[in-house]
C-alpha cells in the first residue's frame, strides 16, 4: 500500500521535461507585426499536452503573457498583432498531466517591423507590372482616338428600343434600383445605367419613375436622373417627385412597384441593382403587363428568375462594364481592356496547367507538375 501510494505521488508530481534551444526571430518577408519562435521539442514530448508561448514584454524581466498554445510534436509558433519596433522575449511552458516546466528565456530579444519587399510575392509584382503596362498602354491608345473594340450588350443595346417603344405607346418608363444601399457596387452600377436612361428619356420627352427602396439612393437618383435631363437640355422636363421613396420593407417595396406597374402600364421596366426575393416578383408582374424589361444583377441566385422573365438580362460583370461601354471615356475604357486581356493570360495559364497536371498524373512526371508550382509562388 505504501509503495502503491509513493508511485502515485511520483506520478502526479511528475514534471515533463522542459522545451530547449529557444530561439525568436522578427518573421522575415511580410509586413509587419509579427515574430515567429521556434524550439527543440521536450524529451517527454510523447506525453506532453501542449505547448504555451509565454511573451515578455520590453525585457527578460518584463511583463509576461501567454502568445497561444499548440499541441505536442509542434516546435514553431508565429506570434502576430505585435507592435513594431517593440523588443519581446519568449519561453516555453511544456504541459503535461496538469503540471508544467518552463525554457530558458530567449537570451536575445526579437523586433518586428515592416519588410521593404515581400520576396514571396514577386509573381504579385509582375502581375501589377503586366496590368500597369496593359493599362499605360490602352489608354495611349485611347487618347489619340483609336477605336478599342468592346463586344456588344444586348441589354445595353436595347436601351434606346426600350425608351422609344416606351415614347410610342405613351407609357413611362420605370427604373427599379433594387434593395441595395448607396455602398453597393451593384447599385453604383445601376446609378450608371439611370443616367443613359434618364437622358434618352429627355431627348424623347419620355416620363421616367425611379421607386426606391434606400432613402439615400433615392437622393443619388435624384441627381442622376436630374443630370441626365441637363445632359439632354430639357432640365424642363425632369420632376423630382418621380424619383421616391416607397419604405424599406423587402417584399412591402416590392408590393408598392408592382402596384405602380399595374396602374401605370409603363413600356420599358429597367430592373437595375441588388436583388433578392422579391425578383421574380417585379419580373413577372412586369412581364405580364407586357412592358419591355432589361434587367442586370450580380445575385447569381437571381439571375436564372431574370433570364427566365425579362427580355435581356445584364450578366455579372456585364454591369461594371455598362459605364465604359456607355459613355466611351478613354479611362474606363483602357482600364477595361486591360482586365480582359489579364483575365485571358489567367485563362491561359489555368488551361495550361490543367495540361500539365493531367500529364503528370498520367505519367507520373514530376517537372510537370504545373499549377501546384505555379500557385506556390503566390
Amino acid at each position: 500500500m505504501i509503495v502503491q501510494s509513493f508511485i502515485f505521488l511520483l506520478l502526479v508530481s511528475f514534471k515533463p521535461a522542459p522545451a530547449t534551444h529557444v530561439r525568436a526571430y522578427d518573421t522575415p518577408n511580410d509586413a509587419g507585426g509579427s515574430v515567429t519562435v521556434k524550439w527543440d521539442l521536450s524529451k517527454d514530448d510523447s506525453i506532453v499536452t501542449k505547448y504555451e508561448i509565454i511573451r515578455i514584454i520590453g525585457s527578460p524581466n518584463g511583463k509576461r503573457v501567454s502568445a497561444g498554445f499548440v499541441l505536442r510534436g509542434t516546435n514553431s509558433y508565429r506570434d502576430v498583432d505585435l507592435k513594431n519596433g517593440q523588443k519581446y522575449y519568449y519561453m516555453i511552458r511544456t504541459w503535461a498531466d496538469g503540471e508544467y516546466s518552463d525554457s530558458e528565456i530567449t537570451p536575445t530579444p526579437a523586433i518586428p517591423k515592416p519588410q521593404w519587399f515581400h520576396t514571396k510575392r514577386v509573381v504579385a509584382l509582375v502581375i501589377l507590372v503586366i496590368f500597369t503596362l496593359l493599362l499605360w498602354y490602352y489608354l495611349q491608345l485611347a487618347k489619340k482616338g483609336a477605336p478599342l473594340w468592346i463586344r456588344k450588350i444586348a441589354g445595353l443595346e436595347a436601351i434606346d428600343e426600350a425608351v422609344g417603344r416606351s415614347v410610342e405607346m405613351g407609357r413611362p418608363i420605370l427604373y427599379i434600383l433594387g434593395l441595395g444601399a448607396i455602398s453597393d457596387i451593384p447599385t453604383i452600377a445601376g446609378l450608371a445605367i439611370l443616367k443613359r436612361v434618364a437622358k434618352k428619356a429627355a431627348e424623347y420627352e419620355a416620363e421616367i419613375i425611379v421607386p426606391n427602396y434606400d432613402p439615400i439612393v433615392m437622393v443619388a437618383a435624384q441627381e442622376t436622373v436630374k443630370e441626365g435631363f441637363m445632359e439632354a437640355g430639357r432640365p424642363d422636363l425632369y420632376r423630382e417627385n418621380n424619383i421616391m421613396f416607397l419604405t424599406q420593407d423587402q417584399f412591402g417595396y416590392a408590393a408598392g412597384v408592382d402596384g405602380i406597374m399595374v396602374r401605370e402600364k409603363p413600356g420599358a421596366i429597367f430592373l437595375q441593382g441588388l436583388f433578392f426575393a422579391e425578383s421574380l416578383i417585379l419580373a413577372e408582374t412586369g412581364h405580364s403587363i407586357g412592358a419591355i424589361q432589361i434587367s442586370g444583377t450580380t445575385s447569381v441566385t437571381q439571375l436564372p428568375f431574370f433570364i427566365a422573365a425579362t427580355d435581356y438580362t445584364l450578366i455579372g460583370e456585364e454591369m461594371y462594364a455598362a459605364s465604359a461601354y456607355l459613355t466611351r471615356d478613354p479611362l474606363a475604357l483602357s482600364t477595361l481592356k486591360a482586365e480582359d486581356i489579364m483575365k485571358a493570360l489567367f485563362i491561359a495559364l489555368v488551361g495550361l496547367g490543367t495540361i500539365f497536371e493531367s500529364i503528370a498524373i498520367l505519367t507520373g512526371a514530376q517537372g510537370f507538375h504545373f499549377l501546384k508550382n505555379l500557385f506556390n509562388m503566390f
